[in-house]
């Protein structure tokens, strides 16, 4: 079950890969775009991602209820105006693309319709993702499914037959690499309804990688899911908070970037594999066990007792459990007190 973005393999076995989505984060700047792609490399992202789409191919320009946002960050715009202020100029791409791989940073995007997908093409794109807003457009999947290309599919608001459908789509379309992103669709999301338990079910269930797609604030979910699995998180970032802009409330500065980059691959190498042998790093800590040692000299010949063994540190000795064993029998040579229990000092 291992996904590929570029030369890249992403999956089981494999360190995180930490995916810095741009997002609505340039606040209208090429420059900043830019900037923010060279901040995602130095904090130690392994790609950048970007949404493609532009006012006109998200929705219309009406002011009618249905299209006015009234909840959470963006409450009191239109659809039209918050994509207006958000949305990647579709001119920008090819000098994104050429910037982040001239830099050696791998970058790919979220088409929200078939108009992107084809100019992502002509920037021969090495994956794609799909939004959870999307992740019902089944058209749009299968369109994207026909590249061929890798694919990443977000499932915040789907229940379990629409992510199925998805997946179905996905893959009667032709897509061979396919993971998918747990993720709750909430700006920002409580910690309470991060639901990471839904993970390993995820992985069993559909038969493909995991990441997570992560909108609550701060790092600790993004690093607490890596020891449930995932390989992939996705955080949106920015240069700065401050400079405010569609998605800067719910993303990581520079330092937290770097931070979760750094934490989620030590959760990775600290989840290591089953096994029960004593570590390299515990030796040095035998002498803190108890084990079965002379306290008394005893005599080649004599009868072991009770005045001769106790247990005590350090762990060189007979484990505990031979305490009553080695009672009663006969020292084979002359034992000094403070010698570690063995089965050749006594007949």
């Amino acid at each position: 079950m291992t996904f590929r973005i570029e030369n890249r393999n992403v999956g089981p076995g494999y360190p995180p890969f930490v995916i810095a989505e741009l997002s609505a984060n340039h606040n209208g700047s090429l420059g900043r775009a830019l900037r923010t792609i060279e901040m995602a490399k130095k904090a130690g992202a392994g790609a950048v991602k970007l949404q493609t789409y532009t006012a006109d191919t998200m929705t219309i320009d009406s002011k009618r209820p249905d299209f006015l946002i009234t909840q959470g960050p963006w409450k009191g715009r239109t659809l039209y105006e918050l994509y207006r202020w958000a949305q990647t100029p579709f001119e920008w791409h090819q000098e994104i693309f050429e910037y982040a791989r001239g830099i050696g940073m791998p970058v790919f995007s979220t088409p929200f319709d078939e108009s992107a997908v084809d100019l992502l093409e002509e920037l021969n794109t090495p994956a794609y993702k799909v939004a959870s807003f999307e992740a019902t457009d089944l058209p749009l999947i299968r369109y994207i499914a026909a590249t061929r290309k890798p694919m990443i599919i977000s499932t915040g608001m789907a229940n379990e037959r629409e992510i199925r459908e998805a997946v179905d789509a996905a893959r009667s379309g032709g897509c061979e690499d396919l993971l998918l992103m747990h993720c709750v669709s909430g700006y920002p999301t409580p910690v309470d309804q991060a639901n990471l338990a839904t993970i390993p079910d995820m992985e069993r269930r559909f038969g493909c990688p995991i990441g997570l797609s992560d909108h609550t604030l701060g790092t600790l979910v993004a690093s607490a899911a890596v020891a449930l699995g995932v390989n992939v998180i996705e955080k949106h970032v920015t240069l700065s908070r401050k400079d405010k802009g569609p998605d800067s409330e719910f993303s990581l500065e520079p330092d937290e970037l770097e931070r979760l980059c750094c934490d989620a691959h030590s959760v990775w190498m600290a989840m290591g594999q089953v096994g029960y042998e004593r570590k390299p790093i515990e030796e040095d800590s035998l002498i803190f066990r108890r084990s079965v040692y002379f306290v008394a000299d005893v005599r080649a010949g004599e009868r072991i007792t009770a005045k001769h063994i106790r247990r005590i540190r350090p762990g060189f000795g007979l484990p505990p459990k031979d305490y009553d064993a080695i009672l009663g029998k006969t020292a084979s040579k002359d034992i000094p007190r403070g010698t570690p229990a063995s089965w050749e000092l006594v007949e």
